[in-house]
């Protein structure tokens, strides 16, 4: 008698990209899950992966894995009671102070071995180490209700994108071309480096290596997650570009003066937090269509022909028109720094919504995931597994 073959339960994944302020998008997009799931308590994402901002709001669900729901009220919470000294000095002796660092590291070598940016990230380690508790990591593990959990980082001298992860000890690591991945005990430095933006936010040193953003060079966001076991992922987005119809005319664009250096910061910053991303998505449907021209049984194995289940949920309206809004949320004296370099003007609001960490606009962001999950139900309850339930008053 033939043994009848049971396809595995799939392993679903959960990718949460950078992005600074934006990544508060992702909160509202997870509340709308928890009210979707039967049972708060359950983890629907046994493999987590962040990169940036979106490394801290992945570690911030898996150090509260067993109890899902409860996970992502506390993200929300504070997100919703974000201002920006909690994560950057804002007041005026910490700007003019980092300031002067910066130009005499820049300009006239002073302190070079001190790392040095615009920006004094030291109350967000504050905040980090008030609201996480990394035991939680290893408890979901043992408990199997999370199998790995990753941020990615960015070596400044290697040049490679790492990915330390934690989770079961079954998952082996990977060495390809600029991507690595190390298994380890997350700790705080892990998730400080792969939040550094660069030149904004001061590089972290991890053993003998200085760290930085994750999305730089961050060639392929999506393969951690299928390296640490996902069959399926969830991708939590944060561009909010618009999508051309096809055959659609390109809008025409008149300006009579050369671009600012904050609208040239916000092209850069969206090159790094959501190019790859979007070009990764794209290189994974079109090999599922080339998957589905090969029969399963012919598939060779190893060479990553199965096809692997992407729903992309992301923002429905641009994030610079929501932060060009509420710009006078900053404080004066940022408001001030950044004003010559155009971040206060409408065009150059594209800085401004990495940066905005003030309640009003992390709020409105939250309240956009939520409503463009909730848009997404149906989606999101087959992908899922989930019987559609209604949507909580």
């Amino acid at each position: 008698m033939t043994a009848v073959a049971h396809s595995p339960e799939p392993v679903t994944g959960l990718i949460l990209s950078g992005g600074g302020a934006r990544a508060a998008y992702q909160v509202g997009v997870l509340a709308a899950i928890a009210d979707l799931l039967p049972d708060t308590s359950h983890n629907p994402f046994p493999v987590i992966v962040g990169t940036s901002a979106g490394a801290i709001n992945a570690v911030g669900l898996a150090c509260g894995a067993l109890q899902f729901g409860e996970a992502v009220r506390r993200l929300t919470t504070v997100w919703q009671g974000f201002h920006t000294h909690m994560v950057y000095r804002s007041d005026w002796p910490g700007v003019l102070r980092q300031a002067a660092r910066f130009i005499g590291h820049s300009l006239l070598g002073l302190g070079r071995d001190v790392p040095v940016a615009l920006l004094d990230s030291s109350p967000l380690r504050e905040l980090l180490q008030r609201e996480l508790d990394f035991s939680g990591i290893a408890a979901a593990v043992r408990h199997r209700q999370l199998r790995a959990v990753a941020v990615t980082a960015f070596g400044y001298e290697s040049g490679q994108a790492v990915t330390f992860y934690q989770g079961r000890a079954t998952i082996d690591p990977w060495f390809r071309h600029r991507r690595v991945g190390v298994p380890t005990r997350l700790q705080l430095h892990h998730l400080l480096a792969s939040a550094s933006i660069p030149l904004i936010f001061p590089p972290v040193k991890i053993n003998r290596e200085y760290f930085g953003d994750g999305a730089v060079r961050q060639a392929a966001p999506i393969s951690p997650a299928l390296h640490l076991g996902a069959s399926r992922v969830l991708v939590i987005g944060v561009s909010g570009n618009a999508q051309l119809e096809p055959n659609a005319a390109l809008p025409r664009v008149a300006s009579t003066r050369p671009p600012s250096l904050a609208q040239i910061g916000g092209h850069m910053l969206n090159s790094t937090f959501i190019d790859n991303l979007e070009t990764d998505i794209e290189l994974l449907e079109r090999l599922n269509q080339m998957s589905a021209l090969v029969p399963p049984e012919r598939r060779p194995r190893g060479l990553g022909l199965n096809p692997v289940e992407v729903l992309v949920i992301a923002p429905s309206r641009p994030l610079d028109q929501i932060a060009a809004r509420h710009q006078r949320e900053l404080p004066k004296a940022l408001r001030l720094f950044l004003r010559g370099p155009g971040a206060t003007k409408a065009g150059g609001a594209g800085v401004l919504s990495y940066l905005l960490f003030e309640p009003g606009y992390c709020s409105e962001l939250i309240e956009l995931g939520y409503q463009d999950a909730m848009t997404r139900k149906a989606d999101l309850c087959r992908f899922l597994g989930l019987a559609e339930v209604a949507q909580p008053a």
